[in-house]
């Protein structure tokens, strides 16, 4: 009887390991337990129904297993995007803090904004209308 008592134990420090395939397996086995004791109650015990509920148990354990694999994997990307994300506005605000403290230490290039009117034009087989767009032009 006192093995009973140590299975709770087990499954429970499966279930709270960090382990990838351990989980894995852990969710397919409980799922399997969990489905064959439905399959046995509701099929009054035959052998069929037992095995069917096993079955639909570890499918269903997978189903989780799966749904939880989309959604690590879901959160890694939109940490990436936004890691991506955040290095670019770092890099921009560097840029604007060294043009701006350039002339303070008298180190870097003086830069200024330039607005210049672009005529009609052919670009790539479209015709852009007559625009002002700004410039950086070193001084």
């Amino acid at each position: 009887m006192k093995i009973f008592g140590t299975i709770p134990l087990l499954l429970g420090a499966l279930l709270l390991s960090g382990c990838a395939g351990s989980q894995r397996v852990l969710t397919g086995t409980l799922g399997g337990g969990v489905g064959a004791l439905a399959g046995r109650s509701l099929g009054n015990g035959k052998p069929v129904a037992t095995a069917l509920g096993a079955g639909a148990g570890v499918l269903a354990g997978e189903a989780l297993q799966y749904a939880m694999d989309n959604r690590t994997r879901d959160a890694f990307s939109a940490g990436f995007d936004k890691g991506r994300s955040d290095t670019a506005k770092n890099q921009y605000w560097i840029m604007v803090n060294h043009q701006k403290f350039a002339g303070d230490t008298g180190e870097g290039r003086d830069i200024s904004v330039q607005e210049i009117e672009l005529p009609e034009r052919l670009e790539n087989g479209v015709w852009r209308t007559s625009s002002k767009q700004r410039f950086l032009f070193d001084e």
